[in-house]
């Protein structure tokens, strides 16, 4: 054999791809379960938070209703429409809010009819 030719070890290993190589671990946070992570006490915790929001959300809801007599209070109250503004209520009973440049036009015969009131015969103005 000619030494040109011949072929260190370690080289022909190299070139063939041969042994394998050990791949990197994971990690121990992928191989551990989500539910060992949750403590016992965090649904109870969960519930507690809802219920407190709940509540303070019906007692600005109920005290805004004794001030105002009407019961659309939601809509008018600046902390709860930023609070509940993407939320439906249902059977809640809320007027739909139309924008007026949407409404037809009245016509000047119905607004003069309109401002023009009969009583016992005498037109008042």
């Amino acid at each position: 054999m000619d030494s040109g030719t011949k072929v260190k070890k370690g080289a022909a290993r190299r070139r063939s791809g041969g042994g394998h190589k050990k791949k990197p671990e994971t990690g121990f946070i992928v191989e551990r379960s989500l539910f060992e992570r949750v403590g016992t006490g965090a649904p109870v915790y969960l519930v507690a938070v809802l219920e407190y929001l709940a509540a303070e959300v019906l007692e600005l809801a109920g005290t805004l209703q004794e001030l105002t007599k009407r019961t659309v209070a939601v809509s008018n109250d600046e902390e709860l429409g930023t609070l509940l503004k993407g939320v439906t209520i249902a059977h809640s009973g809320v007027l739909p809010n139309k924008n007026p440049i949407l409404l037809p036009k009245k016509s000047e015969k119905a607004a003069t009819k309109q401002s023009q009131v009969t009583i016992k015969g005498y037109q008042i103005s």
